[in-house]
């Protein structure tokens, strides 16, 4: 008998193997690639052109079929036949092999790179799929697009607050303070740099700060409300730092006199009014995205590192006219931000998140109580006198450190008003020139792509060029009260958000309305104004090395490692710094006294360049991209990543979900529909709706 003799029973068969290891949960950029890293145990690269369109329904398995002589495990006898129990077992088994295949953990994911699955919430009946004549039910679960220490990833946990959850007004309150006060840097710093470059005066310059944190408030509000619908804080961008320096220090305006300032403002607000405009007709017109299909982490990441590496002859230059202050500020941001940054106050990593401002406030009052003690005042000489005047060999060599160490000698605060509300048009009506305007239309487009990086979700066309055309609109803005630069979503915002985990857009609408309230108190403006040159530079050396670092971390949404992405990417960088040093240096002798100091060297190129026709505006424009160091990055890298052969997971293509599969998910019609019913006028319009 079978059951007498158990050495001569045939084995049951082997076990069903165990499930797939969990796959690591892709960040923002993987979900627009589809690339899957070969650590998270799927070697094989998915088909990045299948996105977020629900799959159709497969036939189910066939039965596998069982040998006659399979056995009973309960009674250890065969039981042949059709019908058997044998059989059942071995369906059993078959269905516990497919179900070990087709579930996934219980790890929550929206729109991942496994062609557009709707994984279930729970990790339950994840892989039901709807039998025809069923109905699919779009079922509303909370977003899942959170932050870790570098990006969004997929894990519900890991953030404190969603896209659209509203904990509480004094909640909502601290955190927007918060998030707007840890980008200090990025809002203040550039009307510091070039106010005092277009000759403007320390009232100017609280003006124009004043006039920042105003647009700053009023864009970040439309664009959370009507753009992106991100919480995204839109500001001045270093984007457009050196092409404004470039237009500043144009040719016809270094022999004016008198107020220089209103002067060239005027002219710079007509060129950023032209340039916004145009990234304005690309976002709305649809061909922004089109043009974005040729923009993937390979391009981007050298175009945005050479924004960073473009102002190193300002730096330390810059903040060597004090050079114990300057450092004492350098060294108190990197202790903060880095050796101190995992220490948590109350769940708040506060050295982290408020790295800057500590540091400023402590190298202030440093510099304050050095300046009450006598520390840099010297006998006979006086800090009011001008430097031309000044008589003394004894006062001529400390001129430097009296001007630009001592805490005193800015009176922008005293003769700031209470109260003052930013107008339009505040400099006077802006004046326009073909050639500075078709400078900052080609500027506009790299902070397009600079800001369209920075989305968490793959957004369809249509929200893409809602975004980028409304980000023309509110430059606009910026050009019309005068700004110096136009506006753009600021690059910080992902770590920001990454630290604080507050991902709550109320919390950035509320931040922007009391950014607005403080634009109108004037001693706000003069306070900021009144921060010394030298701390300036220096918190400006740390914030283009965060710049530059992220712009160089988006290569990790590509394979980094790849000969052909390490070759395009060195080669973008390295002529973007050589290629401009060529146009800088063109025509200068050595010995030449230039009537610009010598950080500002870099952009007289248009008085000098190698470029000589017969069109004086020609050559004007040519010189002028040829010398900006993001333009040739852009440039090279741009060609070379759509002309050398590369994979889409080697090159990270960008894919957009579509527009029919997004409405189709909960999640994402939440996220990205405009308010009040407003985008049930606009979904006819592809560019426009969802």
């Amino acid at each position: 008998m079978a059951n007498s003799e158990p050495d001569k029973k045939p084995r049951p068969g082997p076990w069903p193997p165990a499930p797939d290891s969990a796959a690591m949960p892709p960040s923002s950029w993987a979900k627009r690639t589809g690339f899957r890293p070969k650590f998270s145990g799927e070697t094989n690269a998915s088909n990045s052109d299948q996105m977020t369109s629900l799959p159709p329904p497969q036939p189910s398995l066939p039965k596998p079929k069982q040998p006659d002589t399979s056995l009973d495990i309960e009674a250890g006898r065969p039981r042949p036949g059709p019908d058997s129990n044998g059989e059942a077992v071995a369906r059993d088994r078959a269905k516990e092999k497919e179900n070990a295949k087709e579930l996934t953990p219980p790890v929550r994911k929206l729109r991942q790179s496994d062609g557009g699955k709707n994984l279930a919430a729970n990790g339950g009946e994840g892989s039901r799929r709807a039998a025809r004549g069923e109905e699919v039910v779009a079922v509303d679960v909370p977003h899942q697009s959170v932050l870790d220490d570098d990006d969004y990833v997929a894990r519900h946990s890991h953030m404190k607050y969603e896209l659209r959850d509203s904990p509480g007004l004094v909640p909502i309150g601290l955190y927007g303070f918060q998030h707007f006060l840890s980008m200090l840097g990025s809002l203040i710093l550039i009307p510091l740099v070039i106010v005092p470059a277009m000759g403007g005066t320390y009232e100017d310059t609280a003006d124009v700060v004043s006039t920042v944190l105003f647009i700053s408030g009023v864009t970040t509000l439309l664009h959370v409300s009507f753009g992106s619908r991100l919480p995204l804080i839109q500001g001045p961008s270093f984007v457009y730092l050196a092409p404004a320096l470039a237009i500043i220090n144009s040719p016809e305006f270094l022999g004016l006199k008198g107020n220089n300032f209103k002067h060239i403002m005027k002219e710079l607000q007509g060129a950023i009014i032209i340039g916004s405009a145009f990234q304005t007709f690309l976002g709305y017109s649809g061909l922004m995205a089109i043009f974005l299909r040729l923009i993937n982490p390979v391009v981007v990441a050298p175009t945005i590192a050479a924004v960073g590496l473009s102002f190193y002859s300002y730096g330390f230059p810059r903040l060597g006219a004090c050079i114990e202050i300057g450092v004492l500020q350098i060294l108190l941001v990197v202790i903060f931000s880095l050796y101190l940054r995992k220490i948590s106050i109350l769940g708040h990593r506060v050295f982290l998140i408020y790295a800057v401002p500590l540091g400023l406030f402590i190298t202030w009052c440093t510099s304050f109580l050095l300046t009450e003690s006598g520390v840099y005042s010297y006998k006979g000489c006086d800090t009011n006198i001008p430097a031309s005047n000044i008589i003394s060999d004894h006062c001529r060599r400390h001129v430097s450190r009296m001007k630009y160490c001592r805490v005193d000698t800015n009176h922008a605060l005293s003769a700031s008003p209470w109260f003052r509300f930013p107008y339009p048009l505040q400099w006077g009506m802006p004046v326009f020139h073909l050639k500075m305007a078709l400078v900052m239309c080609v500027v506009s487009v790299i902070a397009a792509v600079d800001s369209v990086s920075q989305s968490s979700l793959p957004p369809t066309a249509g929200v893409l060029s809602r975004g980028i055309g409304l980000e023309g609109l509110t430059s606009i803005l910026a050009g019309v009260w005068g700004t110096g630069t136009g506006s753009t979503t600021l690059t910080e915002n992902v770590h920001t958000i990454a630290v604080t985990k507050m991902g709550s857009r109320r919390a950035v609408q509320l931040g922007a309305c009391v950014l607005i309230v403080l634009s109108l108190v004037g001693k706000v403006g003069g306070f900021i104004a009144s921060i010394p040159e030298v701390m300036v530079a220096a918190l400006l050396c740390f914030m283009w090395a965060m710049l530059t670092a992220l712009g160089l971390s988006n290569l990790r949404y590509s394979e980094a490692g790849s000969s052909r992405n390490i070759i395009i990417v060195g080669l973008s960088l390295f002529l973007s710094l050589s290629v401009p040093a060529y146009f800088q240096q063109y025509g200068l002798s050595p010995n030449s006294n230039l009537s610009v100091p010598s950080y500002f060297q870099p952009y007289i190129v248009a008085s000098h360049g190698p470029i000589a026709t017969t069109s004086g505006g020609v050559n004007y424009v040519v010189n002028t991209l040829l010398s900006l160091h993001m333009v040739i990055a852009f440039l090279v890298a741009l060609i070379l990543d759509n002309t050398v052969p590369g994979s889409k997971q080697e090159r990270g293509v960008y894919v957009w979900s579509e527009a029919e599969a997004a409405r189709r998910e909960a999640d994402v019609c939440k996220d990205y529909q405009l308010p009040f019913r407003v985008g049930t006028i606009f979904r006819w319009v592809k560019w426009v709706g969802l």
